[in-house]
């Protein structure tokens, strides 16, 4: 039996509309991601910034301009050089 050419002709044309459906749902599944990582992009942004103004707290916070007049007021005063001893740590002996 030989296939006549309107069954080839439908044959090519539902072929071509899956393969353009498939396309299509491609593209839309690439526009979503692409949405998603443009709000990724966004928060890490804003992430990024608040750790900066964070970073920024705490070192103003750890300064000597802060911390000094707080240990005053504690009673607390500043250590003079010769009170201050620095500690070696030394490699154990290896057998």
């Amino acid at each position: 039996m030989r296939v006549k050419g309107r069954i080839w002709l439908v044959g090519w044309l539902v072929f071509a509309l899956v393969v353009l459906a498939w396309v299509i749902t491609r593209d839309m599944a690439g526009y979503a991601a692409a949405g998603q990582l443009d709000t990724l992009r966004t928060r890490k942004s804003v992430l990024q910034a608040e750790r900066a103004e964070l970073i920024g707290r705490i070192n103003r916070a750890a300064s000597r301009a802060v911390l000094v007049p707080r240990a005053e007021a504690l009673g607390l005063r500043q250590s003079v050089d010769s009170q201050i001893v620095i500690l070696r740590v030394t490699e154990p002996e290896r057998n």
